[in-house]
């Protein structure tokens, strides 16, 4: 089979592409959204340069999709299309980098693991700083080797693009900055290089502005969500999180990949391997080390995979493991597989904060009269309950929960008659915001193995001034 593929490599890399975003576009519509994408959606209602949470290009990528549908599987176009995208760039930098057969074993290693199945899966930041990284990456590449003026523009748009993603595309910035003081100096002296930098900061600087406006508040919470105050190593959770990029990457492909990105001491002498090199440990070096004082998800690491499927596949051309290949395609398609079907069918197992969420605010529906407002008891509460009514009323929390964007819109007096979603019993809270509250509701859902969860649903009238 893969000897068929590669008779005509590009076709087949396009036509895996192709295929991967049509099942991905139809899997996406039978599963309920997880609250952050409710969340996500909710900013694309309320365009700004920025967010408390992150970067805005997540909000305006799913305004656009948002004139295609706004079903579930619609807000997820910007997964299909991100990964897509930068599945094309991938298989164009490593053609431009070596050939059409490595190319096409990298795009055959991306369409394989199970880190890139969940991120065709689920809207997160992931989806847009996976396509502008990808994208920065293919013309910084052009513009450092060929050092034509197009790429260098291209490349200052595309850092902007990024930067608007998600604020660890700042590692990318690094990795360029590394690369070009060990080997090419040459280029700081290029006026070029400057136009880039002033493209950047163009493009960026509607984001750097709200920051500004707003006390830094959304690189504060960044900082203060990424860090801790306590500074006790914890190496369990550092090797952790190393053990976990070969789950998540296969443990063959990852085995492969880190063993000789330390033999071969990351190819320091060939400018082309050594740049895709550090594109990889620069994003690993710093989480590996963040994960030695708080736990870090395994996902974000995942724009390092951009660079790591291309050096992979050539590792794995240049020293013909083809049983190793096969052996590693093999365990990342049945991880893929075995993931796929627990989402679809398990997903109170695997994700039990998805379950029952869209039940609970279809219930709540029932109970909705004219005039009413929407509350929930957190964030991604008050947000499905917007997605998933009718009409897409704006809603809001009733109780304290962690600082989120709803606590930058929020006005004064903005308590009023309604109907609040909650996922614990809160009746003695809300009589402390309320005159009259009622429980007209409650129901259960099956979460884990053997435990459920219960969502409360209170009418509640005059707000207490």
């Amino acid at each position: 089979m893969l000897e068929l593929l590669h008779n005509t490599p590009k076709k087949s890399a396009y036509t895996i592409i192709l295929l991967l975003a049509i099942f991905s576009t139809i899997y996406n519509a039978f599963s309920p959204l997880h609250g952050d994408e409710a969340y996500y959606w909710m900013w694309s209602h309320h365009l700004q340069t920025g967010y408390y949470d992150h970067p805005p290009m997540i909000a305006y990528l799913i305004y656009l999709t948002n004139f295609i549908s706004e079903a579930e599987w619609g807000v997820r176009l910007v997964n299909v299309f991100s990964f897509s995208i930068a599945a094309v760039y991938i298989f164009k930098l490593s053609a431009e980098m070596f050939d059409e057969k490595i190319a096409l074993n990298a795009i055959i290693i991306f369409s394989s693991v199970i880190l890139v199945h969940a991120g065709y899966i689920m809207t997160t930041t992931d989806s847009p700083i996976i396509l502008f990284w990808t994208l920065s990456m293919y013309y910084s590449y052009k513009a450092i080797f060929y050092g034509k003026t197009k790429d260098y523009i291209l490349t200052g748009i595309m850092l902007g693009l990024m930067m608007l993603s998600k604020y660890t595309a700042i590692l990318f910035v690094f990795t360029l900055l590394i690369f070009l003081i060990f080997k090419r100096r040459d280029i700081f002296l290029n006026p070029r290089f400057y136009l880039a930098i002033i493209i950047a900061f163009l493009v960026v600087s509607p984001m750097l502005w709200w920051n500004y406006q707003n006390d830094w508040i959304s690189f504060g919470f960044q900082m203060d969500h990424g860090s801790t105050d306590d500074f006790t190593l914890n190496i369990p959770d550092m090797f952790g999180f190393l053990a976990g990029q070969f789950g998540i990457f296969s443990p063959v492909f990852a085995g492969l990949l880190f063993f000789y990105l330390v033999k071969d001491k990351l190819y320091y002498k060939d400018n082309k391997l050594f740049f895709l090199s550090l594109s990889i440990v620069v994003i690993l070096g710093f989480f590996m080390y963040k994960s030695l004082f708080k736990s870090m998800g395994l996902n974000y690491a995942a724009p390092m995979y951009i660079g790591g499927v291309i050096l992979l596949s050539y590792i794995i051309s240049k020293y013909e493991f083809k049983k190793a290949y096969k052996v590693g395609l093999i365990i990342a398609i049945t991880f893929s597989i075995i993931g796929r079907i627990g989402f679809m069918f398990f997903l109170e197992i695997v994700q039990d904060r998805m379950y029952g969420n869209r039940e609970a605010v279809h219930l709540v529906q029932t109970y909705a009269k004219d005039g009413d407002s929407f509350y929930g008891d957190h964030l991604t509460i008050a947000a499905y309950l917007k997605y998933y009514l009718k009409n897409h009323p704006d809603t809001d929390l009733a109780l304290r929960s962690r600082f989120s964007q709803y606590d930058m819109w929020r006005k004064k007096d903005y308590l009023k008659d309604g109907l609040v979603l909650t996922q614990d019993p809160v009746e003695s809270q809300l009589k402390n915001l309320y005159k009259e509250v009622k429980l007209v509701d409650s129901v259960a859902f099956k979460r884990g193995i053997n435990s459920t969860k219960t969502f409360y649903i209170y009418r509640v009238k005059n707000p207490i001034k």
